[in-house]
């Protein structure tokens, strides 16, 4: 989503419904937490805002490798009268830039599949987290076959702009079984939770206590 047209794409559509499951459970799980996070592939900061509204305590970074969706985001945030609360910034992952240790949690949702080693979101969330901190992620379940991941796009996305269906189709196929990601967690070494919470969903969550 770096081009302009991706991003415009993706900022007009609709993921209402599992970004507000996502926030309202964070909320619910996580209260005492929620005051320095980061949200690590933020698009156009629909969860930031949503997150920013809910939980007035919490202070976001909001961290995109894409100007342009960062541009959208910044738009957003200023619209929703949550700026002071949202700083916005232009990395990807493992950045240096962000602290050690300095988020009580660290937030990502859909951006697992993108990333060619997913380790590398795992790793990047062990430095961040605090001791004692929150992960909480959410993200795509491959489904059995194209013609599946065929389906569930014309079923939940027949009438989206053509280059969001595409990008859709393709993060489906791309995406991991709850069974790789508890193998990915084992491997990094991770005491996190991996449950399919929709039937195209994952949530991987929990506290790491030595950080």
């Amino acid at each position: 989503m770096d081009g302009e047209v991706e991003a415009d794409a993706y900022a007009r559509a609709d993921f209402s419904d599992s970004n507000r499951w996502y926030v309202e459970q964070l909320v619910r799980e996580f209260p005492a937490d929620l005051r320095r996070v980061v949200d690590l592939g933020c698009g156009p900061a629909e969860i930031a805002v949503r997150l920013a509204r809910a939980a007035p305590a919490a202070h976001i970074t909001a961290v995109d490798g894409s100007a342009a969706m960062l541009r959208i985001a910044r738009e957003s945030i200023r619209a929703a009268g949550v700026d002071t609360r949202i700083a916005l910034h232009q990395g990807r992952i493992p950045d240096p830039a962000l602290p050690d240790h300095g988020f009580d949690v660290v937030l990502s949702k859909d951006m697992l599949h993108h990333l060619p080693d997913p380790q590398v979101l795992w790793r990047e969330a062990r430095r961040l987290v605090r001791p004692g901190g929150a992960v909480y992620v959410m993200d795509l379940v491959r489904p059995d076959s194209p013609l599946e991941a065929h389906e569930i796009v014309e079923r939940v996305a027949a009438e989206a702009d053509p280059v969001l269906k595409t990008d859709f189709y393709n993060s489906l196929c791309a995406a991991f079984t709850v069974d790789e990601v508890r193998a990915q967690l084992r491997a990094a070494g991770l005491p996190l939770e991996a449950e399919q919470v929709s039937e195209r969903h994952m949530r991987i969550k929990g506290r790491l206590r030595d950080g």
